[in-house]
């Protein structure tokens, strides 16, 4: 087997860049308005979801996520998990104050 046999060359067309280049750009506009509305304590969350549907989208799509290895993909779930335990360990001191 050769060893470019293991490998695939994973592209997107231009028209899935576009999508979700347009997507990203109304997820900005989304998060911009719920910044400017008052729905007191959901503000932070609902932009935080909406920050980690754009991240998601930016892996997958931009970053081809979806065609590396296992190894690489484990790194990246550890490097998620990290930002999430000290997103919780921020919060839970910042809703003491």
């Amino acid at each position: 087997m050769e060893k470019h046999d293991y490998y695939h060359e994973h592209s997107h067309s231009y028209g899935i860049y576009i999508l979700v280049w347009l997507a990203l750009m109304a997820l900005t506009a989304i998060t911009v308005a719920v910044a400017g509305m008052d729905i007191g304590k959901f503000t932070v969350a609902t932009a935080l979801i909406i920050a980690s549907f754009k991240a998601y989208l930016v892996l997958t799509i931009f970053m081809h996520l979806r065609s590396e290895t296992k190894t690489f993909l484990i790194f990246v779930i550890v490097a998620l998990l990290f930002l999430g335990i000290s997103f919780v360990l921020l919060f839970s001191d910042y809703s003491f104050q």
